[in-house]
């Protein structure tokens, strides 16, 4: 068996993932918060918005944590196209949740399927990211562990949708979007630790791309889009601000003599 290193780059991945995966959280929840004020095609818009960012946090967190993972005994590299579908994966079951919640007149129900099937799909852009793993040997998982991992991407997912739709002041949403990282980081360690590699040493050259080469590139790209999308939530105004502008900039009427 190959001796698995999660953290072949000390702590710098577990916490720099950890890091992404709080600011998409953060990010899809002010979103929400903006999406349930607003109606017509600027709720839709906030919506895709939230999508995006909690499905860029969750992908990014994901890979940014695979940059510390190395197998002894043989080379890593990744299916490009593979990869790719899991980050469509994430964004589309995101998307698909997010919309429940923010559309759905019985907000109980869709929170409980908006959360299973996005819980479901987070397992599953996992799961899809692990396969696109090509190494020298054969991969097996722990299906208990896996089991636990999946449990806790859907109870994750139901928390964050939950939070989306209840929490509205900053600092809640700061501590919901903390625990959601660590939620997160939770259910990938977990399906992390599942994996077991029977490592058959060749000479042969790996297909696909490093991870310097693919992964890395493309986690900067993401958590660069996290970063200016943050700002842009931060600096635009919220429905509250620009009705109180707007009422400032009515004509004060002159009362009648």
């Amino acid at each position: 068996m190959g001796h698995l290193d999660h953290a072949a780059l000390g702590w710098l991945t577990p916490a720099l993932s950890y890091v992404m995966a709080c600011i998409g959280a953060a990010l899809g929840l002010r979103c929400t918060v903006r999406a349930l004020a607003a109606t017509g095609r600027s709720r839709r818009n906030w919506l895709l918005t939230a999508a995006s960012a909690i499905g860029t946090g969750i992908w990014t967190m994901h890979f940014v944590a695979m940059l510390g993972f190395s197998v002894a005994g043989t080379d890593i590299r990744y299916d490009v196209p593979l990869t790719l579908l899991s980050l469509l994966v994430a964004m589309v079951v995101v998307c698909a949740g997010v919309f429940a919640v923010g559309y759905s007149r019985d907000r109980g129900r869709a929170l409980l399927l908006g959360g299973l099937t996005t819980g479901l799909g987070v397992a599953s852009m996992h799961y899809l990211g692990m396969a696109a793993v090509r190494l020298h040997g054969d991969v097996t998982y722990d299906p208990v562990l896996v089991g636990l991992s999946v449990l806790i991407a859907v109870v994750a997912a139901t928390a964050a949708l939950w939070a989306a739709l209840n929490i509205k002041s900053p600092v809640a949403v700061t501590i919901a979007s903390l625990i959601m990282g660590a939620a997160v980081s939770s259910m990938h360690y977990t399906g992390m630790f599942a994996v077991s590699v029977r490592v058959t040493p060749s000479g042969e050259v790996l297909p696909g791309a490093t991870a310097m080469q693919f992964i890395f590139p493309l986690a900067v790209g993401l958590g660069s889009y996290l970063f200016l999308t943050s700002a842009f939530v931060a600096l635009s105004p919220t429905a509250g601000e620009r009705e109180a502008s707007a009422s400032a900039q009515r004509p004060v009427e002159s009362p009648a003599h």
